[in-house]
């Protein structure tokens, strides 16, 4: 068996103990997002599994999109990034 080789970790261990690994990423394509894969692209960007540049390349997001993501994450969690909260926690 042969392992491709990848730039960067494989898989990243995560605060609570589990383990991240780029197929537990959204794919490259997605159109819709929901907040658990939004905090996917978080989670792999904090703990190094992909760099920010190549979450912005590979996803096609903004530097503000991007920061407004880690910012309501790690000010009110993950239901932050619910869209029908943009309200409740944006910052004014």
């Amino acid at each position: 068996m042969y392992l491709k080789k990848v730039d960067g970790p494989r898989a990243v261990t995560l605060a609570d103990g589990t383990v991240m690994t780029s197929a537990d990423l959204p794919p490259t394509k997605t159109r819709r997002w929901v907040a658990s894969r939004k905090a996917a692209v978080v989670r792999g960007v904090v703990y190094g599994l992909i760099t920010k540049d190549d979450a912005l390349k590979r996803y096609s997001l903004s530097d503000d999109e991007f920061i407004e993501w880690v910012r309501a994450v790690s000010t009110h969690g993950e239901a932050a990034l619910k869209t029908t909260m943009v309200q409740k926690y944006r910052q004014l």
